[in-house]
């Protein structure tokens, strides 16, 4: 079990082969199963505007939204930004979601050389621990990070993940990554909402106002709907629950 604290980081070789939950707590991974959970058809990953559009285009009229940010602002001419608040039934049900986002797609898609491909965040974090372990492969837990950098709050949710990993029969060997992620994690384990105050994103994030973003992407286990990447066809549906 490794733990890869960036998407630049991340290489073919950890990856091709190997069950992996790509982690981006604020906000992507949120927003994906906020989408899914609200009855979206699925998502749809870009990784740009431009190829969003696309994507869209190609839908039949009216069975597309177009969603994100860059550097977390919503992106001009978008249908939604990239906010688990803004994906409502009203808004996506029934509906493709075209998303691009600056970290969360671009490691959606750098998992595609992946056996399994699933999206955690902390909203899902024990759900997504199971259907990992169910895949009876290597496990690599890919963090977004922001912009090239690690985020406290992935690498938390990594480490929190690694914790209920090490949990099962038999348990994956953890990597030195993936130790050092549940030390960081360990302080946070029944008090991850003071990631609000901690992580510099998320300070960001409320001092834009977004602070009822930030609350709704540090709860702990409020869904078992995991998202799953079918790099075959390009989509991210709702998996078993």
């Amino acid at each position: 079990m490794d733990v890869v604290p960036t998407v630049e980081a991340a290489t073919p070789a950890a990856l091709d082969g190997a069950t992996v939950l790509v982690i981006d707590v604020l906000r992507a991974s949120t927003t994906i199963v906020a989408a899914l959970r609200s009855g979206c058809a699925g998502v749809l990953p870009a990784a740009d505007p431009a190829a969003a559009r696309r994507r869209l285009a190609g839908l039949p009229p009216g069975r597309g939204c177009l969603a994100g940010e860059r550097r977390g602002e919503p992106i001009p001419g978008f249908d939604l930004g990239n906010s688990p608040l803004e994906m409502t039934p009203a808004r996506v049900q029934g509906r493709w979601v075209v998303l691009t986002t600056s970290n969360g797609t671009r490691a959606l898609l750098a998992a595609r050389r992946a056996a399994r491909v699933g999206v955690a965040a902390l909203v899902n974090l024990g759900a997504a621990a199971a259907w990992a372990r169910a895949g009876g492969r290597a496990i690599v837990l890919l963090c977004a990070g922001e912009r090239g950098r690690p985020a406290l709050e992935d690498q938390v949710a990594a480490g929190l993940l690694v914790e209920r990993l090490l949990g099962a029969d038999p348990a994956p060997a953890p990597t030195a990554a993936a130790a050092a992620a549940l030390a960081l994690a360990r302080p946070y384990r029944d008090d991850v909402a003071r990631l609000a105050i901690d992580a510099p994103w998320a300070r960001r994030l409320a001092d834009r106002g977004r602070a009822a973003d930030v609350r709704a992407c540090l709860a702990l286990d409020t869904t078992t709907l995991v998202p799953v990447y079918l790099t075959d066809v390009d989509k991210v549906l709702a998996g078993p629950r």
